[in-house]
């Protein structure tokens, strides 16, 4: 007998429920200003107190969201203020450093039956893993969900978005689906939080790969974010993810908003590894965390550890860690060919999917047909 699917503390309705969002970098604070439009009653927590005095003073993020109001009610704190009373938890903060986040929540005062909600589009060091299997670890299946999507954070407040809400909590993605549609957004609800997280592990890549590579020509820059999106296919796949959350506005959608945004981190990334500047320097280039520049070197480990044959991936974790020149990277993105279709037989129609077609003919008044022979 199946184990009882788990619920979250949190059901609609929403009103006075509270929501405490982890890290005021942009799409953070993004999130945050979106939960407090959708009725629940929101907290940003910033890293420090000095960070958090600066935003209650300003009521604006200037150093990562400018421009753009927070909401009356939405209340400003820092990681110091703990857990203790939230009923949903976002955690903003970049993949890198999710592990020592998940392993504090605890310290931290959450309670035993608060869903968490990863925002991260990354892999966690060392193994590349993603973010809802250390959640899972931590707090268990039910109360883990991520979010996905196409959504840069400053349009994703003025204009809107397209998100997707995973969990393999039913109660759990419908319940984060309804606070971003009532906040004016319209949030997809998937099962498929592993293909999800993957979906934006490889567009963060591809979108670097495609900005490393577009100097030399669209061809090659198409190539080589198509290249990434069939490798990483091919290793969600093995772990269970359905094709339409990278086809869809996790995979593909979030691709394209964020290989073709003029601000998007990673494709600026990617043409600054262009230009020559070493993968070091460049979050300093660019003012915040460029996640692939860590997640891709995780993505092509994890990938050959499972025997996924993925030389473009391999490609350009060497080019941003300098072991690969620029023009060894166009040239192995020109030049790669994928694996071979798996070549599937025609399958032929049984007797009985026969006599229901020829049913169906006969009872919509077509011309009756001869009853096809056993």
């Amino acid at each position: 007998m199946p184990a009882p699917r788990a619920r979250p503390s949190l059901h609609l309705p929403l009103a006075g429920r509270r929501a405490v969002v982890v890290g005021a970098g942009s799409f953070g604070t993004a999130v945050a200003v979106l939960l407090a439009r959708g009725g629940l009653r929101t907290t940003l927590q910033a890293r420090t107190t000095e960070q958090a005095d600066r935003l209650r003073a300003d009521r604006e993020n200037r150093e990562y969201l400018p421009e753009v109001d927070l909401p009356p009610d939405l209340r400003v704190g820092s990681v110091a203020d703990g857990l203790g009373r939230a009923d949903l938890v976002f955690l903003g903060v970049p993949s890198q450093g999710l592990d020592e986040v998940i392993a504090s929540l605890r310290r931290r005062g959450l309670s035993g039956r608060t869903p968490v909600v990863s925002l991260a589009k990354g892999l966690t060091p060392p193994d590349g893993r993603a973010p809802t299997a250390l959640l899972r670890e931590a707090l268990g299946e039910g109360r883990v969900a991520c979010v996905g999507g196409p959504a840069h954070a400053r349009e994703m407040v003025v204009e809107g978005a397209g998100l997707v809400a995973a969990s393999t909590n039913e109660d759990l993605a419908a319940t984060l689906a309804a606070v971003f549609t009532r906040a004016g957004v319209v949030c997809e609800r998937s099962n498929d939080p592993v293909g999800v997280e993957l979906a934006g592990a490889a567009k963060n890549a591809a979108a670097l790969a495609a900005g490393a590579t577009e100097g030399q020509g669209m061809n090659a820059a198409g190539a080589a974010a198509g290249h990434i999106f069939a490798e990483v296919w091919r290793y969600a796949e093995a772990r269970g993810a359905r094709p339409e959350s990278l086809l869809g506005l996790a995979g593909t959608g979030d691709l394209v908003a964020t290989a073709l945004a003029p601000q998007s981190r990673n494709r600026r990334a990617g043409e600054l590894l262009a230009a020559g500047v070493p993968a070091a320097r460049i979050p300093q280039r660019i003012g915040q965390a460029v996640e692939a520049l860590q997640s891709v070197g995780l993505l092509a480990r994890a990938l050959e550890r499972e025997g996924v044959a993925a030389p473009v991936t391999g490609g350009l974790a060497r080019l941003i860690s300098g072991e690969l020149p620029l023009a060894e990277w166009v040239a192995l993105v020109r030049t790669t060919v994928p694996p071979p279709a798996r070549w599937r037989r025609p399958v032929r129609r049984g007797y009985w999917a026969r006599v229901r077609a020829w049913q169906r003919a006969r009872f919509s008044r077509r011309p009756r047909e001869a009853l096809p022979p056993a």
